[in-house]
């Protein structure tokens, strides 16, 4: 049997989960190589990511567990959101 907190729910821990990730993202560009102050490495992201380009098409089914991760037209992140 899960253990049950009251207050904390499922929702919540995505909530805290997506803040965080934002906190990591907004401003950065994805790279390929080494994460620095601007750029964020591809690599150190969760394995269920989706990196969401300006005009996109995405499914719409709903995983919980997904990193949708959102870019402007320069290619830096503007959010990110989970599902």
């Amino acid at each position: 049997m899960p253990l049950v907190v009251p207050g904390i729910t499922v929702d919540n821990m995505l909530d805290d989960k997506t803040q965080e990730w934002m906190m990591k993202l907004a401003g950065k560009t994805l790279s390929d190589g080494p994460s620095s102050e601007t750029t964020f490495c591809k690599r150190d992201l969760p394995q269920e990511t989706r990196v969401i380009e300006p005009g996109a098409m995405v499914t719409k089914d709903f995983k919980p567990e997904r990193l949708n991760v959102h870019l402007k037209e320069d290619g830096t992140v503007s959010h990110v959101t989970h599902g």
